[in-house]
């Protein structure tokens, strides 16, 4: 109950009120459960969670949660958990399954490839579709070493999130990435150099005031 709980009282805080014979026993729950579920993720292969797909991040959240609870709740059996931990390798086996035999399936569960900039310029409509906004792109745009929008041909926000950049063969004039927007000195701009939207990087031969491409105000 909770008028019976003392706040900051330690011994409840850090010890609880289990036997100390009671560690011992988290120990060896600790161990089986981690065994098992080694050996299972072994089983379906593991990947670095940069590259995990949609359908394997919600199987580690899911491991994570029948993995957690049995190690030190006296409450939860061990064996619950492991046919927990056995039913989401087995559903996400199943889904692989699915995804390798059935022709479209793998476009309906993971997603497929957005392409956000196109010859210099933010498509801005695409972008939104994954939930991106333009800041974004140019983030991951300046992680790939590119400086100015015109050094890119191509970029595709892939299934899992990555971004696949495509350069020019020789780069050409666009919107300047670096340094980032938050550290110019917007007050002290080159009247004499092009100007170009700053939320698409629409070309100074294709913008004006709002751009036609996504309807932006502002022009640097």
């Amino acid at each position: 109950m909770a008028g019976d709980i003392v706040p900051f009282d330690l011994h409840r805080m850090f010890l609880g009120s289990q036997p100390w014979l009671f560690y011992l026993e988290i120990l060896v729950r600790t161990i089986i459960i981690y065994s098992y579920t080694f050996a299972l993720v072994r089983w379906i292969g593991g990947r670095s969670v940069a590259q995990l797909s949609i359908v394997e991040f919600i199987l580690v959240i899911a491991l994570g949660s029948a993995v957690g609870d049995p190690l030190f709740y006296p409450d939860v059996p061990v064996l619950h958990a492991m046919l927990a931990i056995t039913l989401v390798v087995l559903i996400n086996k199943v889904i692989d399954w699915v995804m390798l035999t059935y022709r479209g399936a793998e476009r309906r569960i993971d997603g497929v490839p957005v392409q956000v900039v196109r010859n210099g310029r933010i498509l801005v409509d695409h972008a939104s579709r994954r939930n991106l906004s333009p800041p974004e792109i140019f983030a991951q745009l300046r992680l790939g070493g590119i400086r100015n929008l015109g050094e890119v041909s191509e970029a595709y926000i892939e299934p899992n999130g990555d971004l696949s950049i495509f350069r020019t063969e020789s780069a050409q004039p666009g919107l300047p990435l670096v340094p980032p927007p938050e550290f110019s000195d917007r007050h002290r701009k080159d009247t004499k150099a092009p100007a170009y939207c700053t939320r698409c990087g629409a070309g100074p031969d294709d913008n004006s005031t709002p751009c036609e491409f996504c309807g932006n105000t502002e022009i640097e």
